[in-house]
């Protein structure tokens, strides 16, 4: 599982981890709004409603997998957006802290390659408090965090690699 901070390189580093022949599962929100789906910003908890149906939904599809699939966010991800926008979150269940692997790598704030555009609409400052929720909520939700290092996208990925023991794909 990759999460963190928005614009702070988790898509790219997902791109990367199936360019060495990992499986991996790209992120669901920006989907949905690109898709058209509820607004962040006029409908926060029908967006997290939506990702989070997308979220268990990808689950499934990959439950059972023979190798490790990377994620780009998750579940947690949006029962703390949920949390921070509503105080609640109607789609908790309890359950978050045996979907995932134990370890969940987290890209940190990074002025140098936020970029806003189509999807990701909200600014720098934003995306940092988001960031500081993520880096409470896994560790609530029981999970050992790994804060990824300011470094090269490859770098980046050699990291992962390393601390969870897995091969050189390619």
């Amino acid at each position: 599982m990759i999460s963190g901070c928005s614009g702070g390189g988790k898509s790219t580093l997902i791109a990367e981890l199936a360019r060495r022949g990992f499986a991996v599962s790209e992120e669901i929100g920006r989907a949905v709004i690109a898709s058209g789906g509820p607004d962040p910003a006029e409908a926060p908890l029908a967006f997290a409603s939506a990702v989070a149906r997308g979220e268990r939904d990808r689950l499934m599809a990959h439950a059972g997998a023979d190798r490790p699939v990377f994620f780009d966010r998750s579940l947690i991800d949006q029962i703390a957006f949920c949390r921070r926008v509503a105080g609640q979150c109607p789609f908790a269940h309890g359950d978050e802290d045996t979907l995932y692997h134990d370890t969940i790598f987290l890209t940190p704030p990074w002025p140098d390659i936020y970029r806003q555009d189509a999807e990701r609409r909200h600014d720098f400052a934003a995306a940092t408090a988001e960031y500081d929720d993520l880096c409470r909520a896994y560790p609530a939700a029981g999970y050992r965090t790994v804060i990824l290092p300011k470094v090269s996208v490859a770098a980046r990925a050699d990291v992962i690699l390393r601390t969870l023991a897995l091969p050189q794909l390619r």
